[in-house]
């Protein structure tokens, strides 16, 4: 197991918590807290450079809760694909707890955990290989991926979308695991909006 593997109890950066938050960083909480139900430890990393959380705000709200040819349940899956071939414990337990809302069969998040895509039916399968592909080697990739995605009923605009929240997961990931960014117990994670 890495190092990253188990959650760490403080970020590796300063953090300026909700409590003690003046001028905009208050406001920018305050509006993250309205949408997101509470302020989460990914939230809070960005307090030093308030902006940042704002535009990472509208880029998930816009990927995972606007139009999309993509279900809730196919983008939260993205997500956690994503973060379990990064290793990323902080957002595998997020995401995985709002795929719950939408996949209800435990046994699928269980395939989902073991990665084993083999198990799995249509089109998750090749929707998982996919993304696992495109975070492991995106250098590798070829227009024949994107048929295999074709042919398992996705269009050029779920195309777009797959791509975008797969990347977005794994500039996530990044902060998360370059900053140390500490996971919430599971009752601390509850009351989130999914």
């Amino acid at each position: 197991m890495r190092e990253h593997d188990t959650p760490v109890r403080q970020p590796w950066i300063q953090v300026i918590p909700p409590e003690e938050a003046e001028g905009l960083l208050r406001e920018i909480y305050e509006t993250t807290r309205k949408k997101r139900g509470k302020i989460a430890e990914i939230h809070k990393i960005h307090s030093l450079h308030p902006e940042s959380l704002t535009a990472h705000m509208d880029l998930y709200l816009t990927l995972l809760y606007g139009r999309s040819p993509l279900s809730r349940r196919e983008r939260e899956w993205i997500g956690v694909v994503v973060s379990l071939v990064n290793r990323c414990a902080y957002c595998v337990a997020h995401h995985t707890d709002a795929l719950r809302r939408y996949e209800k069969r435990e046994t699928v998040i269980q395939q989902l955990h073991q990665m084993a895509w083999d198990t799995l039916e249509e089109p998750l399968a090749t929707l998982s290989r996919f993304v696992e592909h495109l975070t492991r080697e995106p250098w590798s990739l070829t227009p024949g991926d994107l048929d295999r995605l074709r042919a398992v009923g996705y269009d050029d605009r779920a195309l777009l979308d797959i791509v975008q929240i797969a990347a977005y997961f794994n500039f996530v990931n990044r902060i998360v695991l370059g900053l140390g960014v500490p996971l919430e117990s599971e009752e601390a994670r509850q009351g989130y909006r999914y």
